[in-house]
């Protein structure tokens, strides 16, 4: 079951409202359930809710996925702006971000000091980093990376679906000097062949595009902390819900499964 729950977004005052997916044993159990928290909620489970009118059909996938696990899925900004700005941990000096408030770090401070404290006191959960995980896709994609790496005392995974390092990929590999990474640690990295710059053939494995590029260094790091990461290329993957929901059976059994 799907609950839905007004959340103020205390840096501006503004409601978030949260999507949290319960197991459908939930009222009749008394057990614990690890955690798994979205950017985009609106966009994980109805079509009705989502921005372009396609979710990621999460709720089809939950209803017959072997493990029970909570999901709270967090609105954004719906101006386009607005979503941006607080998804973007760094603001650069050209480029891309460079246009937009750099409020992802604030906003993880938001989902870590308030939104999970109240998820943990609220909801029967296992509190612990190892029963805690982070995912989105594009900009969602790209603070997942960066909670799991800089939050990582909260985090021990992030699906990282066709993530925006793109935009910032020296400011992403400078948290590697800052930060150590649990042996535990799952990490997820996509990018789809028709959504990469650069790819000549969209219907073969892309090993050669930026997008390839800076995923193959971000999950180099990884590894080399010790930790474990998962490269995933989707043959024929635009940046679109339809093809993040095909994505949704890998990254959760690689997160979750094994």
């Amino acid at each position: 079951m799907v609950i839905k729950r007004d959340f103020i977004y205390t840096p501006k005052g503004k409601n978030r409202m949260l999507h949290i997916w319960l197991p459908e044993n939930y009222n009749e159990s008394e057990d614990r359930y690890p955690v798994m928290y979205f950017f985009d909620g609106h966009n994980l489970f109805f079509n009705e809710d989502a921005t372009f009118g396609k979710s990621w059909g999460l709720f089809e996938f939950l209803s017959d996925w072997p493990k029970d696990i909570i999901i709270v899925g967090i609105e954004c900004g719906h101006d386009g702006d607005e979503r941006l700005g607080e998804y973007s941990p760094y603001r650069t000096k050209t480029g891309f971000l460079s246009r937009y408030e750099a409020l992802g770090d604030v906003t993880m401070r938001w989902i870590i000091d308030e939104i999970k404290p109240m998820i943990d006191s609220e909801y029967r959960t296992l509190p612990g980093r190892e029963c805690t995980a982070i995912a989105g896709s594009s900009m969602g994609g790209l603070m997942s990376a960066y909670a799991v790496i800089r939050y990582n005392e909260v985090f021990s995974k992030a699906a990282c679906v066709s993530s925006s390092i793109v935009f910032c990929l020296r400011q992403m590999l400078s948290e590697f000097d800052h930060k150590s990474l649990d042996p535990d640690t799952r990490v997820y990295l996509s990018w789809g062949t028709c959504e990469a710059r650069g790819v000549t053939n969209p219907d073969i494995e892309d090993v050669s595009s930026y997008a390839y590029k800076c995923n193959k260094a971000i999950a180099d790091r990884i590894e080399k902390a010790g930790a474990s990461a998962m490269m995933y290329c989707q043959i024929g993957g635009h940046h679109c819900e339809a093809d993040w929901e095909k994505q949704i059976p890998i990254f959760m059994d690689y997160l979750w499964m094994h």
